[in-house]
């Protein structure tokens, strides 16, 4: 159950959004995109893309979308792939399907399908393409999902945990590639992940979901040396740092279960700076220039 989430990416920017599990950060991902899983899932509000309403499309409209326009990451590579069909017949289909607009954009997939494996590491990308995805490994099923989000060049790339599964040589490929094609496509990159390493080296903003709620958004620099939200000093301090001994700072307590949300603050049982207030409707309080944060300590009744 998230509410009242309100992000914006533009072009060419990468956005990581950040928090424990459960906070909604996927669920909000597939809200934006109208694929939140039936039945009982619906979205309401407003989800623009280039302008576009997605929630007013119809199922037409949104099909040359996704994969085109929109390009989805999945955190689960193997359930996102068919295991009946080999890796070569999934990445073509994603031209058959939306062969319009790949000849628009002069992609061929003969030529890009190939490249972008060898982007990703694949030494031996023929060979790929006869494989089942059974005989892969969870690393190369996430490259392979990687390459599927990207083949057509979309606007905006969604990626969620991309690096899942991958060693540290080949998560730095995949966000060298990530970045050149925002940079160079000058497409949107909306990072969803646990990692706050790749987010500090790599987006440009970032937004703190707790509870279903976005409770801190803002430039990754102005969060690294100055974050407001209680939250999310907890998250800064439960990094390691190699260069000292020290102990790490747990955030104590659990996110709520969606049927303990109520009006107040979703984090004040966990928060060591708690007052009366926070059983409250939180404010939206800006704290500078695309800095806002949702916390009484900031909008004092």
């Amino acid at each position: 159950l998230c509410e009242e989430v309100s992000i914006f990416l533009k072009p060419g920017e990468m956005l990581g959004l950040i928090g424990e599990s459960g906070c909604g950060k996927s669920i909000t991902a597939l809200a934006a995109t109208g694929t939140l899983p039936e039945p009982g899932g619906y979205a309401t509000g407003e989800a623009l893309f280039n302008g576009r309403s997605i929630f007013a499309m119809k199922p037409d409209e949104l099909r040359r979308l996704r994969g085109a326009e929109v390009g989805v990451i999945f955190q689960e590579p193997a359930q996102a792939l068919n295991p009946l069909l080999t890796i070569g017949r999934q990445l073509n289909e994603v031209f058959e399907f939306h062969a319009e607009q790949a000849a628009e954009r002069g992609l061929k997939a003969s030529q890009r399908i190939p490249a972008l494996l060898e982007r990703v590491g694949f030494a031996d990308p023929d060979r790929l393409l006869s494989t089942y995805p059974h005989e892969l490994s969870g690393g190369m099923l996430q490259r392979v999902v990687i390459v599927m989000a990207l083949l057509l060049k979309p606007s905006l790339i969604i990626a969620d945990e991309p690096t899942t599964a991958l060693d540290v040589t080949v998560q730095a490929q995949i966000m060298k590639l990530l970045v050149e094609l925002k940079t160079e496509e000058q497409c949107g990159v909306l990072l969803i992940t646990h990692n706050m390493g790749l987010v500090a080296q790599y987006a440009d903003r970032l937004a703190v979901m707790y509870a279903g709620k976005v409770i801190e958004e803002s430039p990754v620099d102005v969060f690294l040396s100055e974050p407001a939200h209680p939250y999310s000093r907890g998250l800064l301090d439960a990094i390691p740092d190699l260069e000292r001994k020290h102990e790490l700072k747990a955030i104590p307590g659990q996110v709520p279960a969606p049927a303990q949300y109520d009006d107040g603050c979703r984090f004040r049982n966990r928060c060591p700076k708690a007052f009366d207030a926070c059983d409250k409707p939180v404010p939206v309080t800006a704290m500078g220039r695309d800095h806002r944060v949702q916390c009484w300590l900031f909008s004092r009744p």
